[in-house]
């Protein structure tokens, strides 16, 4: 399993998708988000292009442990559906809060 560290920005995001394909190609098929503590939106470009990779290999990518924030910039940029996202245990509840209506 591909464990994530603490964070995945812009800073980092070009070495950890390399790392990332890289064991995707020795048929890595699962990715664990549970460590991230800090994203922007290049997480969920590493995501999705971790995810065409595994798909281009005829492979499904199970992405487990996923960060709240994660789940809403995908719900932001309107591609949850193609990332299959599994949240971490109780980021359920905390999902939708950039949009929560009263």
């Amino acid at each position: 399993m591909l464990s994530l560290d603490t964070s995945l920005t812009n800073r980092n995001a070009a070495a950890v998708l390399r790392d990332g394909l890289a064991r995707l190609a020795q048929g890595e098929a699962r990715v664990d988000c549970s460590g991230l503590v800090q994203v922007d939106s290049a997480a969920v470009a590493v995501l999705l292009a971790w995810q065409r990779d595994a798909a281009s290999r005829g492979k499904s990518l199970e992405i487990i442990g996923v960060p709240a924030q994660v789940i809403e910039l995908a719900a932001l940029y309107g591609v949850e559906s193609l990332l299959q996202l599994v949240p971490q245990a109780g980021a359920q509840g905390k999902q939708g809060t950039l949009s929560h209506r009263h």
